[in-house]
């Protein structure tokens, strides 16, 4: 065998958000693009604001700005633009010290799960979850446990605790969540919080809780709470892919809460791995980003392709809670097995990601970072699969 055997089932079973874009691509070629609805990769699309192209210009016309090799962490005063800015939002009192520049939010995952974990010990998500955890927990020499949600896809505490073992050493959220969009409430994390610390007390480990928030600021009409006033012991991760726009940039952050048991060792084990791992997050788009605390995307774009693609889908028959924040709407497939709708979306040149990826069975995601005249054209597909599937 030409590759290490560990290698070979994590080959097999690579992300089918990819596989799914990439058909879109094989398709566009056969079809003509604008006739292919390619709902499966959420790249955000929306232009980044006038003020980031502004600021790079700026930066690449400055003698002064740094192209090396800085700290392990990044730059101390990009480290300290974040803290700053979050110190306004949260009033949790971080200082530089407890904020790391990273290769995105994956490479802030990889950082904190390599730092935090055992090999062999727990991830525990609620499911439906982000499929790249598959991954990140493969890297940690980690195991990938889920606990199921709520119907309307919300934080089942008493699975959790019934989930959480001796083994458990970090639970991991996503909210806004990829794939359902839900927006987990202040209540039901104070809840979470206090199930983690009756679990760390009676195991007698720390149970960290990592919170992954790329879609922090993709929301609609409603706040996402802060993980940092419901439990201490927590990392908060974050990247500027979605409220910026710069998904190929690779820069996001993680953050530490300053009274997280061992904070201070956390954050500079997670600078160590940083540099093992990548060296250091980009240079210039952290200059970049450290002048762009609070900025977004104009979000009133993505909300009014939510509101286009649920209005057609609701006549077309299908079922699904309308999402609050991220970019994509997990409709209930018409029939048990998601596998085989998403084939019949298929014969309409529709791509969508089966839920059963992301250990959501009987749904399907759609993501709308993608022109309105994509949703607005499937219509016709969307409907003609569904009736096919009765």
């Amino acid at each position: 065998m030409p590759i290490a055997d560990k290698m070979v089932k994590m080959v097999e079973s690579a992300s089918m958000i990819r596989k799914m874009f990439e058909e879109g691509a094989r398709l566009g070629e056969k079809y003509g693009a604008d006739n292919v609805f390619n709902f499966s990769l959420g790249n955000p699309d929306v232009p980044p604001p006038a003020v980031v192209k502004e600021t790079l210009l700026e930066l690449i016309n400055n003698e002064s700005t740094s192209h090396g090799y800085m700290s392990n962490p990044g730059y101390p005063h990009v480290r300290q633009a974040v803290a700053d800015y979050l110190n306004q939002e949260f009033n949790v009192g971080l200082t530089q010290d407890l904020v790391v520049m990273t290769v995105g939010a994956a490479g802030a995952l990889n950082d904190t799960l390599r730092v935090l974990l055992n090999p062999g010990e727990d991830i525990l998500v609620p499911a439906p979850y982000f499929v790249g955890y598959n991954q990140y927990a493969f890297v940690a020499s980690a195991n990938l446990k889920t606990a199921p949600t709520l119907l309307d896809f919300h934080l089942d505490l008493n699975a959790i605790k019934a989930n959480i073992t001796k083994n458990t050493r970090v639970m991991l959220i996503n909210s806004p969540n990829n794939p359902t969009g839900v927006v987990y409430t202040k209540e039901e994390l104070i809840g979470l919080g206090k199930v983690l610390e009756e679990a760390s007390q009676k195991f007698g480990k720390r149970i960290y809780l990592v919170s992954d928030e790329p879609y922090r600021k993709i929301v609609y009409g409603v706040e996402v709470p802060s993980v940092f006033d419901v439990y201490p012991h927590t990392i908060m991760i974050t990247s500027y892919s979605k409220e910026l726009s710069l998904a190929g940039e690779r820069i996001g952050y993680l953050a530490i809460h300053p009274k997280a048991e061992d904070a201070a060792m956390i954050a500079g084990a997670a600078g160590v791995t940083n540099t093992m791992m990548y060296v250091n997050a980009p240079a210039l788009f952290q200059q970049v980003v450290g002048q762009l605390q609070g900025v977004t995307v104009d979000i009133d774009i993505y909300k009014r392709r939510r509101d286009i693609f649920c209005e057609g889908l609701f006549a077309a028959g299908y079922e699904f809670d309308v999402p609050e924040g991220a970019f994509y709407l997990f409709p209930k497939s018409p029939i048990e097995n998601d596998l085989e709708f998403v084939g019949l979306l298929n014969e309409q040149n529709i791509l969508a990601v089966p839920g059963t990826g992301f250990g959501g069975p009987g749904f399907f995601r759609l993501s709308y970072a993608v022109p309105e005249k994509t949703i607005t054209g499937s219509f016709d597909g969307f409907k003609k699969a569904f009736d096919n599937a009765k």
